[in-house]
């Protein structure tokens, strides 16, 4: 089954450089590791919420507005799809990522829906 696991960071933290130099080498080993395992289908960061621009169509017009959209400190900073034989399984590939330790990580399973991607 396949599960998408989203990050959410705090981006007002401070972070040293040393310590986000130490974060992004222990991320590319634990993409490289569960990408060879075959766990790890696809995935990246995101770059802040502050980029973002929230888009409705309402009526038949666009309105677009900057974001972030949610009322919090904590922002969804990257993702991961990830497939495993059932939700203890990714929580477990979860637990083991390294932003776990500095992050939430929101295991959450994909719907099967009734048309095709």
């Amino acid at each position: 089954m396949k599960y998408m696991l989203m990050f959410w960071v705090d981006e007002s933290a401070e972070v040293t450089a040393d310590d986000d130099a130490a974060m992004m080498i222990a991320v590319k080993s634990w993409v490289e590791q569960m990408t060879e395992r075959g766990v790890r289908l696809y995935g990246g960061p995101l770059r802040s919420a502050g980029e973002a621009k929230i888009i409705h169509v309402r009526d038949g017009e666009l309105l677009v507005s900057d974001g972030p959209f949610a009322e919090t400190k904590e922002q969804i900073g990257g993702y991961d799809v990830v497939e495993c034989a059932g939700l203890d399984a990714a929580i477990g590939v979860a637990a083991g990522h390294p932003l776990a330790r500095t992050a939430k990580v929101e295991v959450r399973p994909f719907w099967d829906a009734p048309w095709d991607y």
